[in-house]
């Protein structure tokens, strides 16, 4: 009993450590997603305009997606503000949660617009 346990416990662990052992790159529905591990790297690295245009692009796509997901919060936003019932209810409220995510990925796409257009005059494109 207590060696099926033992295997079972390795094989666990072996399988979440390949699944870290990834590199901090994965795929998403809006192309390649690089952790923040790996965008430190990627900044380390970068010397040529063409990495400082993948720079900008990734921290363009990450702005993208961060101005749509704090849309969906607002939007959750407005129809949690709907519905207070009560002047006592406990913090957080649901409406205090969603406003807090709003204002959380405004400022993450704000960051990321900063260094999208840092990069992108660091590459001599400047698009904007």
């Amino acid at each position: 009993m207590r060696r099926s346990f033992l295997a079972v416990g390795i094989m666990a662990l072996a399988l979440s450590s390949a699944g870290q052992a990834r590199g901090g790159v994965s795929t998403s529905s809006d192309g390649d997603h690089y952790s923040q591990a790996a965008l430190k790297q990627m900044t380390r690295d970068a010397r040529t305009p063409e990495q400082y245009k993948n720079l900008a692009s990734t921290y363009a796509k990450q702005q993208a997606y961060f101005l749509r997901v704090a849309a969906e919060e607002k939007a959750e936003w407005q129809r949690r503000s709907q519905n207070i019932v009560s002047i006592n209810a406990k913090y957080p409220r649901p409406v205090d949660s969603a406003r807090n995510l709003y204002e959380y990925y405004v400022r993450e796409a704000s960051e990321a617009g900063t260094f999208s257009a840092k990069y992108d005059q660091m590459a001599g494109t400047s698009t904007r």
